[in-house]
């Protein structure tokens, strides 16, 4: 089935961020049904291979399916470069607040993991109603902390002082261009970091992560669940996945996990 054309929520000026105008696909899930909410990567979108395979399952299998591009992402407005970790959770919390009904699954992948998890805890906290409809979270090897773990921790001192400097630095990566990573990315990160503050999530956390990951170290997971209280991590390591985890195996375990966490 062909993908339907995206449509558009505006978004006033936030608290970190200008008006975005901001692309999404959602699909209501059928009366007293389940709906996934999809969180994309960093530099990714809601057209990508997991993205798009998830649509297909979640038709197939009588969920909702709701899912849209971050500001500087795919077909929503701004620039890459303009955006942050506290606009893009924004726009995430935005968006499910106006537009997801009933009870929600989210799926984050990588970025879109570590956005899953900040959403989660922010509206525990100041929006418990809506923090009642998520069901569980389902996280692929999600790079939390990774403004400071995953790249200012990271980068030596030549790209320290580049990034100080010009305001900018751009990171090679093996899935195409480099990535431009700004000091406002960084500086502003630094108010969501996650292992300042440990929580009790209250509901499901399986967590899938490739130990042949670069991008996101099997060991970044494996501290993820000291962060997570309550007892509700699950981390489930895959000997031979990479990064991505899009393989049909991978998507197979994916919607697996899916299941069981809506069963619950």
């Amino acid at each position: 089935m062909s993908e339907s054309e995206p449509q558009f929520l505006d978004l006033g000026a936030g608290e970190t961020a200008p008006a975005r105008r901001i692309a999404y696909r959602s699909d209501p899930a059928p009366a007293g049904g389940i709906g996934l909410f999809w969180l994309s990567g960093y530099k990714s979108d809601m057209a990508s291979t997991k993205a798009t395979e998830l649509a297909g399952f979640a038709r197939a299998n009588g969920y909702g399916y709701t899912r849209f591009d971050y500001s500087g992402h795919g077909v929503s407005s701004g620039k890459f470069e303009d955006g942050t970790i506290g606009a893009w959770l924004e726009e995430a919390e935005a968006v499910f607040h106006r537009l997801t009904e009933g009870r929600q699954i989210i799926i984050g992948s990588s970025m879109g993991g570590y956005i899953a998890l900040l959403l989660l805890r922010r509206m525990m906290a100041v929006a418990p109603d809506d923090a009642a409809r998520i069901a569980g979270l389902v996280l692929i090897a999600p790079a939390w902390d990774m403004t400071e773990e995953l790249m200012w921790k990271q980068f030596n001192f030549k790209a320290r002082r580049q990034l100080e400097e010009t305001g900018v630095f751009h990171q090679p990566s093996e899935y195409g261009e480099p990535y431009a990573i700004t000091r406002a990315l960084i500086e502003e990160g630094r108010s969501h970091l996650m292992a300042k503050k440990p929580f009790d999530p209250g509901r499901p956390i399986v967590i899938l992560q490739g130990r042949l990951d670069t991008a996101v170290p099997i060991g970044h997971a494996r501290a993820l669940l000291r962060l997570i209280q309550g007892g509700w991590a699950e981390l489930i390591e895959i000997p031979d996945g990479e990064h991505r985890l899009s393989r049909p195996q991978d998507l197979s375990l994916l919607f697996t996990k899916i299941d069981e966490v809506g069963r619950r």
